[in-house]
């Protein structure tokens, strides 16, 4: 969606601030007079902040692709789960992902590394050159807030996956840094986000500011953080934080939650933002979503759409949904209705990013990645209280039962089905609150970290995907060789690979 980038600054910008790289983990140190010498006016610190979104959706030079958010972070989890499976032929590394069988050598893996650093350094940068500028002191700390959230994000999707991290928080670290004890990196975390939570507004102005970071979405993050490492009073203080703000709520039909008009609405917390910048692109600023999950055979309703379908959904995943469930009539796709009046049956494609009436023609699309929805908190917060109770309370079936009466909405009446829960064990209700995630958030880039948290990754998968056998080591992914390769202080690789 068209938003929060003066696309001709961040272009000037991201030249200046990738020149002469010696590798992507560590961009080379821009030293203190270069910091200086940009960040002159109010205009240098805003272009700083941009650049570092501009690296979430789009922003990319050989060998990745897109950005942080645009092809590798949601397919990565997708396809090591019991989520997806792929269907792009002379794809060895997204194949290797499906089956687990992945090494440390994948395109995909590296891509996601190397752009979430990119994000870091251009962070580091904003942090370090934002308080040289002077400036009214509420938006210095605004923006500082924004940098930090932006770092504590990027931190944070790195360390589940890869576990202990190399640490950048400077410009001028070490280039050879060797990897910091993730616990150590989730106290940096939590402290990049709580400076966040202190320092964002609620909301911006209308017309200046959509789609930046609030502080809604600091403490839903903190909310998620807490909960990745178990501290259930902390995630539930934060949940809370969120629900009674009273800027967040559900949509009554699930559907809406995904047209382009209500792109950062009521339920959207925090989302990646896609879009042309009304055609005046200067690098790949649309979404993929649709070119990689809508069927080939959608030529047959729409000639010559860009439809790949490089990615599906499991059998096994569609089969789970009751078949009233609003989620699942909107999130796939299984019938075609050609031009010439005949109908095509495809297996389950997911095609919830495809606004049909925005985007009548699919293909590449405006549509924006949703990294942190109101669902989710509600869901955290039951799973909280059920961690910390050993057992659900009534607010956690509250919690939980919203998401499910919201699913038994058809759009006209609310359907006698997905009953509310209750009555349920501690087991129960965890099974219950996993299988909810399951439902809710397909393609959202949630499953393999859900099946992780869970403890749930060897189990369920093959249920999936008979033959494929997730191991422990699979809990974490492998650092990609090539940054091991310039790096050796980066050893120990992770265990398994």
């Amino acid at each position: 969606m068209k938003r929060y980038i003066p696309f001709l600054i961040i272009l000037a910008l991201a030249i200046a601030l990738f020149q002469g790289c010696r590798n992507l983990l560590e961009e080379n140190p821009k030293d203190q007079v270069f910091i200086e010498n940009f960040f002159q006016t109010e205009n240098d610190a805003i272009a700083a902040v941009n650049s570092i979104y501009s690296v979430l959706n789009s922003t990319s030079s050989a060998p990745t692709f897109g950005g942080v958010y645009h092809s590798s972070y949601w397919v990565i989890q997708g396809l090591a789960s019991d989520e997806m499976e792929n269907r792009l032929a002379g794809a060895p590394d997204l194949d290797q992902l499906e089956t687990f069988t992945y090494k440390p050598v994948n395109s995909y893996v590296y891509d996601f590394w190397r752009n979430a650093y990119k994000g870091i350094s251009n962070a580091n940068f904003s942090v370090e050159g934002i308080p040289l500028v002077k400036m009214e002191e509420g938006l210095q700390n605004r923006l500082l807030g924004e940098a930090r959230f932006l770092r504590g994000m990027l931190y944070f999707d790195l360390v589940r996956m890869f576990g202990d991290l190399p640490l950048p928080l400077s410009l001028n670290a070490d280039i050879n840094l060797a990897r910091t004890p993730r616990a150590q990196v989730y106290e940096q975390i939590i402290e990049d986000l709580s400076f966040a939570a202190q320092n964002l507004p609620e909301s911006y102005p209308a017309g200046d500011g959509l789609g930046r970071a609030t502080r809604g979405s600091a403490n839903a993050l903190l909310a998620k953080v807490h909960l990745t490492l178990g501290n259930w009073q902390e995630c539930k203080s934060y949940c809370e934080a969120v629900m009674s703000s009273g800027r967040y709520s559900l949509w009554n039909d699930f559907a809406e939650t995904f047209r382009l008009a209500n792109e950062n609405g009521k339920e959207s917390i925090f989302n990646i933002g896609f879009g042309t910048a009304n055609n005046s692109i200067s690098f790949w600023e649309v979404g993929q979503f649709n070119v990689r999950l809508l069927p080939r055979a959608l030529s047959g309703q729409i000639p010559g759409v860009n439809a790949q379908g490089w990615q599906v959904a499991t059998q096994h995943l569609y089969d789970s949904y009751n078949p009233q469930d609003q989620r699942r009539a909107v999130t796939f796709l299984t019938t075609i209705n050609n031009l010439d009046g005949t109908t095509t049956t495809v297996e389950p494609h997911i095609q919830k990013y495809w606004d049909r009436i925005a985007e009548p023609g699919a293909g590449n699309t405006d549509a924006d990645f949703p990294y942190l929805r109101y669902s989710d908190v509600l869901l955290m917060y039951a799973e909280a209280l059920n961690e910390q109770n050993n057992g659900p309370n009534a607010e956690a079936y509250q919690a939980i039962n919203s998401v499910r009466r919201r699913a038994r909405f058809n759009g006209s009446e609310e359907l006698p089905i997905l009953p509310d829960l209750e009555g349920l064990s501690y087991q129960q209700f965890k099974d219950a609150l996993l299988l909810e995630r399951r439902w809710e958030f397909v393609a959202e880039g949630q499953r393999w970290f859900d099946l992780v948290r869970f403890g749930k990754l060897k189990e369920l998968v093959p249920l999936a995907k008979p033959g494929v056998q997730p191991q422990d080591y699979n809990n974490l992914f492998p650092v990609p060789q090539e940054e091991i390769d310039l790096n050796p202080k980066l050893l120990p690789q992770n265990p398994g690979y």
